[in-house]
């Protein structure tokens, strides 16, 4: 087989198949668990926030270090990694369990236990996903092959995360661990049957900062962070918005959630189709300028439109799939380009891993301060502060967007490659 044959759908279903546990588990970890920690056990909202952001914050800086660590077991051989991919697994179930269903319920016992097993559960999930996703980076080949390797990766990955959703509603939460615990067990099964990397045993002389040196990664990097921040931002503010603006019923939430998410998963196999046509970067421009266009028809929508505001998701969704799909199998592709495959993988991914979660804590941290600045508060339905929602929630993020679209328009060809190296 060479590295411009096409994985087939069983070699997609053996790499692919962890993506859905590790989206699966960050659904809770994420969004769960906070509201679980205020009303089953009481912890104060102002605690518990700053148990939150030390361990986030914790997770997103050691992210760079796993990616080193990642590289010097592959420079020993995949088997190794798959060992270590193996305890990570290990690690990050009994760390839900442990988190969802602590052994103390005394107020400072708590508080050390969420602190403790958060920064140990955000760090096994971190190694195994850096280690996934150097893997899938490693298989190289032309850019409709990297798409489709990262496509099934981010489709399985986000049946996980409509799995989560629904799992703890209708299921309960220790139902909910023992049906991840099942997934995790079999993604990691079906990791040990993919289609083997080639890795590079020479010895590693590169530094933790060795990426950042390469000024074709920096420009990828800051077109990914516009982006991704552009993203996060809604994703921030949607129930607001929802509910504030659009005074929605909260029956009509998980609708618009499923729709969104329903249509990405959709719309790869389009966007893989239009890889093949014009290329990854254009692919992503075109996702990018989609993405634009629905959330200025969201800025135009006020009370009751929710029909239109399923277009809206629809169609944002859409462009979610050129998010998940694309930026990685550029990533990949530059890797190549450096001369760094199958040595540096885990390196690029643990900066671009950090990114992804700085993205998330920028997003918060730029839109809920400038609400409140300009009056916003949830409930709120006077014209000013809708208003200063409908910016927050669709102009910045449209601005946001342009701007990655223009960097990424500007250096296209930077970053356009039909094939690698063997």
């Amino acid at each position: 087989m060479t590295e411009t044959t096409p994985i087939t759908t069983r070699q997609g279903l053996q790499y692919g198949a962890l993506g859905l546990p590790l989206a699966f588990v960050a659904l809770p970890l994420y969004v769960v668990l906070p509201n679980h920690y205020a009303t089953a056990f009481g912890m104060p909202l102002a605690t518990l926030g700053l148990i939150l952001l030390g361990a986030r914050l914790f997770d997103a800086l050691i992210d760079p270090l796993i990616g080193r660590w990642c590289d010097h077991l592959y420079a020993r051989s995949p088997k190794h990694v798959l060992v270590m991919g193996a305890f990570a697994a290990l690690t990050l179930a009994a760390g839900f369990g442990l988190l969802f269903f602590p052994a103390t319920r005394d107020p400072v016992g708590l508080m050390v236990w969420a602190g403790c097993f958060l920064v140990l559960t955000y760090a096994a999930y971190s190694a195994l996903s850096v280690a996934h996703q150097s893997w899938g980076a490693m298989l190289g080949g032309n850019e409709a092959r990297r798409s489709r390797i990262v496509a099934w990766r981010e489709g399985l990955g986000l049946l996980g995360v409509v799995m989560a959703s629904m799992a703890p509603v209708l299921l309960g939460l220790p139902v909910t661990w023992l049906l991840f615990c099942a997934c995790l067990a079999i993604g990691w099964f079906a990791w040990t049957r993919a289609l083997r990397p080639r890795t590079n045993p020479t010895p590693h002389r590169q530094d933790i900062w060795q990426p950042m040196r390469h000024a074709g990664f920096r420009r990828l990097l800051t077109v990914f962070m516009l982006n991704g921040i552009a993203s996060a931002i809604p994703a921030t503010l949607v129930l607001f918005f929802v509910q504030d603006r659009l005074q929605a019923s909260r029956a009509m939430e998980p609708a618009f959630l499923g729709i969104y998410f329903v249509c990405a998963a959709a719309s790869m196999p389009l966007w893989l189709a239009l890889v093949g046509r014009i290329g990854l970067a254009r692919s992503w421009l075109c996702g990018m300028l989609l993405a634009v266009a629905a959330f200025v028809w969201a800025g135009t929508l006020g009370s009751g439109d929710t029909i239109a505001f399923m277009l809206v998701c629809a169609a944002s969704g859409v462009a979610l799939g050129t998010d998940l799909a694309l930026p990685g199998a550029m990533l990949a592709g530059l890797i190549a380009q450096a001369g760094d495959r199958g040595r540096a993988e885990g390196g690029y991914f643990g900066w671009w891993n950090f990114a992804t979660k700085l993205n998330l804590a920028l997003a918060a941290g730029l839109a809920l301060p400038l609400l409140a600045l300009f009056g916003y508060t949830p409930g709120a339905r006077d014209a000013s502060a809708l208003g200063a929602l409908t910016i927050a929630y669709c102009v910045l993020p449209c601005v946001l967007k342009l701007a990655a679209a223009g960097m990424l328009y500007r250096h296209q060809h930077r970053w356009t490659t039909q094939g690698e190296p063997a």
